[in-house]
């Protein structure tokens, strides 16, 4: 019977821990929906949440991996990972962390893997295609990159996002973009090491909820 997970890494500095990103599905909705609550209380945000796991199932996968809405899970473990291949466009990436301190995970057993009960998942980044008229070549937009605060500052936002990137020159696509919120300092600094050009005149623009429904041509008829 294996020991409980969160007594496991609180035990497991100084070793090896191992780590994947793979493609997410519909069974693994009951954490998506738990880390992106997370992430609008970390963005101070909540005001505007109101995803369900039936809205999240009935929208996010029902479409080929790439061709629409697809989310990479990172998961952890003690023991070593096996590929898994699901896609023939994606394979699983596995990676191994050396730990320097002890990880106190509260949130554990909530977030057991359900493809492995010695896994635990930590965080996933949420992207689709949109497209560069000024390239003439699609692209990826990154809704939402989130990592539980147990494992920040461990390298693993940075592991999603190459993630998303690698497979972004893989299929040939011609750019990846998100956006930051701007008093984000260390998100902006972590971002512009990575390589990536935060734009400072640009704003986001955006019809939602009522300011939106009220181009229904129907209600004008």
């Amino acid at each position: 019977m294996a020991t409980t997970t969160t007594q496991s890494l609180d035990q497991c500095a100084g070793k090896v821990m191992h780590v994947r990103i793979r493609l997410a599905d519909g069974q693994d909705v009951p954490h998506i929906h738990r880390m992106i609550y997370q992430m609008a209380v970390f963005e101070r945000l909540t005001h505007l949440f109101s995803a369900t796991e039936k809205s999240l199932s009935e929208t996010l996968f029902n479409s080929p991996p790439f061709k629409s809405f697809t989310v990479f899970l990172l998961e952890t473990s003690e023991a070593p990972f096996s590929q898994n291949p699901e896609d023939p466009n994606f394979s699983d990436v596995i990676r191994t962390v050396n730990l320097a301190n002890p990880i106190n995970d509260r949130d554990a057993e909530t977030f057991k893997s359900r493809r492995s009960q010695d896994a635990v998942v930590v965080g996933f980044v949420l992207f689709f295609p949109n497209y560069s008229s000024f390239l003439a070549k699609p692209g990826f937009y990154i809704e939402d990159i989130f990592v539980r605060e147990s494992y920040r500052r461990m390298g693993f936002g940075r592991m999603l996002l190459s993630a998303v990137a690698a497979q972004a020159v893989k299929l040939g696509l011609g750019r990846v973009e998100w956006c930051v919120l701007d008093w984000n300092i260390n998100a902006i600094k972590f971002y512009e090491d990575m390589g990536a050009e935060v734009f400072q005149e640009w704003r986001i623009c955006r019809l939602t909820g009522k300011a939106l429904e009220a181009y229904d041509n129907s209600k004008h008829e």
